[in-house]
Formats: structure tokens, C-alpha cells, sequence
């Protein structure tokens, strides 16, 4: 097998699911050149992996936002001419999408994704070539690295391996700091901001921390809760890759259900995840590192939870 394509454009937190689906992929199929379709904000994060030799951004959200006009269908062409630029063994949609079985069916190549009863939206099923059933009922990295496995020929085997090396993303050494990762784009996900000023409070006696953003009005939110320690940085937006060696380069993250959490799960950062408002069991963090799970959905989980968790990862 000469070359193979993924399909698995967003989110953040599926991008980095799909990582350990990727890496297994090349300690099976070592030789075989991989190519990856991704939503563009996320292309600096896919060409972080050692297995990933092409990078494909496509930029679906904002052909959606400008409503195909003439520029977009412009945009679409060229995308669609690199896209067929390669004639691949396997193309593999590991999304399970509508819009992502609409571009695996772009590429030239036989098309693999799950079947109706495994699949999101059933109707993406019938752009492909091949469909195979998988469990519904186990963690989402679980399902990608089945999906890829029965796709080329082989039988998912050993723990989560993300392919990230976090000392070759830390670029130098500097003095010790946490992450509080309070932001997510689903309010119902967001743990109180009051419990972040008073573990900000807290944790700000003993060490530096770093509260990014994404937004403004997570900017301002993020500003607030440095202002409960003169140890709190509030950095400025930065491209992914960036952030990426800032999460790589932290002594612990504390964060809710975001891509970002999961990005320090795949560097083996030690972290603490406080679930509000989704179930940990099906999308909670990976990793070789040391991981506190708290809450669920529906249970929020208190301060003093959080902080003797925090305190347990030192």
C-alpha cells in the first residue's frame, strides 16, 4: 500500500482523537506515505504528526459562512484539483459526516467510512465504496482507530499512542506554570466562573499560570479570572502550533471538555478535567500522563474537588 488519505476535518478535540488512529496506522503500514484532509485552523496541528507526510486544509466553515459565492466555487476548484492530484490506496473518513463523505468522494481512490448503523449521519454511508460496522458505545478514539484498522487490513492493538513527541514541541525550558483551560464553545459545558477565580486564587500562591482564550468575550472572561492572582498571564491569541508547545511546555492544565484538554492528554501533560455538561466515558482525555476525571453530566464538580485534585497531580 502506497498511500493513504483521512478524512477528519474538525473539531479540535476530533482531530487529536483521530491522532493515535494515525499513528498505528504507520507502525503497521510503515512505508505507506499519509495524507490528511483538515479544516485549516487545524493543519498546523496535523503536520505536528510524525506519520503525516501531506496536509490537505480545506476550509468548509468559511465556504458555509460566505454562502457560496463566485469566490467560494473559485476556492472549491482549486481544492478539489489538489485533492485529485494523488491516486490513493485507501481514503478513509473516519468523521462520519455528510460534508466529510462529500469530500472523501472528491479524492481519487476506494472510499472507506462506517456503516448506516454506526454512523452519524446515515446518508454520508452511501458515498462510499466500502462501509464497515463499528461499536457506537466506546470512546471516540476507540472508533477511529477501528475504523482504520478493518479499512487496511489489520487488528487495532496496544495502548492510545498519539505520536506527539512533547520534548521536540518545547522549544526551551522556563519557570514552572499551569493552564486553565476554562473555555468552551458550549455553555453547558463551562464550569462556574467563580470557582475558576477561586482556584486561580488558590493556585496562583505557589505557581505561575497561563489562562488563554479564543474569543473576545472569552478574553474578558479570562481577564477577569486572572484578575484573582498577580501570578496570571492572559496571553494573546496565537495559531494552534503555538499553543500547542505552550500546553506541551506546562507542569499540569485544568480544564473542561475542549479540544485544548484534550491536546495535553496526547502530550502526556498532567491534567485535571472537570465535566458539567457531557459524559467522560465516550470523549474524556487519553493519555499517558497522569489524569483526574471529575464531574459528569449533569454533576458539577466543587472547588474543593478540583483543587485537591490539582494538588494530587504534584
Amino acid at each position: 500500500m502506497e498511500s493513504v488519505l483521512f478524512i477528519k476535518t474538525s473539531s479540535l478535540g476530533d482531530v487529536i482523537h483521530h491522532m493515535p488512529a494515525v499513528t498505528e496506522a504507520r507502525m503497521r503500514w510503515p512505508a505507506t506515505r499519509f495524507g490528511w484532509v483538515v479544516e485549516e485552523a487545524f493543519a498546523p496541528l496535523a503536520r505536528l504528526h510524525p506519520a503525516v507526510d501531506h496536509v490537505i486544509p480545506v476550509t468548509m466553515r468559511r465556504w458555509r459562512d460566505k454562502g457560496f459565492m463566485p469566490s467560494v466555487w473559485s476556492e472549491i476548484g482549486r481544492f478539489r484539483r489538489e485533492l485529485r492530484t494523488r491516486q490513493y490506496d485507501a481514503v478513509i473518513d473516519t468523521q462520519g459526516l455528510l460534508k466529510s463523505a462529500v469530500l472523501a468522494r472528491m479524492a481519487r481512490g476506494p472510499r472507506y467510512g462506517y456503516d448506516t448503523s454506526s454512523i452519524k449521519e446515515p446518508a454520508a454511508s452511501w458515498l462510499y465504496d466500502v462501509c464497515h460496522p463499528v461499536e457506537w458505545n466506546q470512546h471516540a478514539i476507540a472508533r477511529n482507530r477501528a475504523l482504520t484498522a478493518i479499512s487496511l487490513g489489520y487488528e487495532p492493538d496496544g495502548p492510545v499512542n498519539y505520536g506527539l513527541d512533547r520534548a521536540r514541541i518545547v522549544q526551551s525550558a522556563s519557570s514552572p506554570y499551569g493552564v486553565l483551560l476554562h473555555a468552551t464553545a458550549r455553555a453547558e459545558k463551562q464550569w462556574p466562573e467563580e470557582s475558576w477565580r477561586a482556584l486561580t486564587a488558590q493556585l496562583g500562591n505557589t505557581i505561575d499560570l497561563v489562562v488563554p482564550h479564543g474569543s473576545n468575550a472569552e478574553r474578558e472572561r479570562a481577564s477577569r479570572i486572572a484578575s484573582a492572582s498577580p501570578r496570571v498571564r492572559v496571553p494573546e491569541r496565537q495559531p494552534l502550533d503555538a499553543v500547542a508547545r505552550m500546553i506541551a511546555g506546562a507542569s499540569f492544565v485544568v480544564g473542561v471538555d475542549t479540544g485544548l484538554l484534550h491536546l495535553a492528554a496526547a502530550f502526556g501533560v498532567p491534567l485535571v478535567a472537570i465535566f458539567v455538561g457531557s459524559e467522560p466515558g465516550l470523549t474524556g482525555p487519553l493519555g499517558a500522563g497522569p489524569i483526574k476525571v471529575l464531574g459528569a453530566n449533569g454533576a458539577v464538580p466543587s472547588l474543593e474537588d478540583v483543587s485537591t485534585a490539582v494538588h494530587s497531580l504534584k
